[in-house]
């Protein structure tokens, strides 16, 4: 079994991870409040009915804040602490996220578990910055396949550290509410680099030590 001492492991709840902030998003909500009143006159309603009359400056403002991460470098969000150093595993899990599916504009729900041995110089981040990761690379069009990639990605670029995991589940509204309609059903996709790649030991440890249930 594969020891990593010391070791921390944290709810995401303890971290208190910020979100985007609608303010610097990219979203152009003039283009989408015009694109939302067409796609009500598509579907067949009328975009002057009382009742969807604001919504498409409802919609706007809404796609300001899921998708505010395609405005924000995920790297950036993960400054390493200057004087600290750290040479156990460090995870964080139970990191709640929503994300809008590329494929149809569904979103779909779930939590992540983050985490990562640093490297020889030792770097690392704040715990929340986990958390923030995530919710940077959620807000966007995105599927989960390549979620899990992208945070890894950023772990490395940023901390260059000797082993990183991902573990994401999620439900996804494209499959619960169209298609084959299956309420319930969950998704799990993982990302394993450097130490965990080739150590099936240390995927086992840190699966079981990313599970809160």
């Amino acid at each position: 079994m594969t020891n990593w001492n010391p070791r921390l492991v944290v709810d995401a709840s303890e971290a208190l991870a910020e979100e985007p902030d609608r303010a610097t998003s990219s979203v152009d909500r003039p283009r989408v409040e015009a694109a939302v009143r067409e796609l009500l006159a598509a579907i067949g309603d009328d975009p002057e009915r009382e009742g969807v009359v604001e919504t498409p400056r409802r919609v706007a403002e809404a796609y300001a804040d899921l998708f505010a991460g395609l405005s924000i470098d995920p790297v950036s969000v993960l400054e390493p602490l200057p004087d600290e150093r750290g040479t156990g595993l460090i995870l964080v899990r139970d990191i709640q996220f929503a994300s809008i599916c590329e494929h149809h504009l569904l979103p779909f729900v779930g939590r992540a578990a983050v985490g990562y041995v640093p490297g020889a110089d030792g770097r690392i981040t704040g715990l929340s910055k986990l958390a923030r990761v995530v919710e940077v690379l959620a807000r966007r069009p995105q599927v989960q396949e390549r979620l899990v990639r992208q945070v890894a990605d950023a772990l490395e670029a940023a901390l260059a550290p000797s082993g990183v995991a991902v573990v994401v589940e999620a439900e996804h509204m494209c499959v619960t509410m169209r298609g084959v309609r299956k309420p319930g059903s969950t998704v799990v996709t993982t990302e394993f680099r450097g130490l965990f790649a080739g150590d099936a030991a240390a995927r086992t440890e840190v699966l079981t030590l990313a599970r809160t249930d």
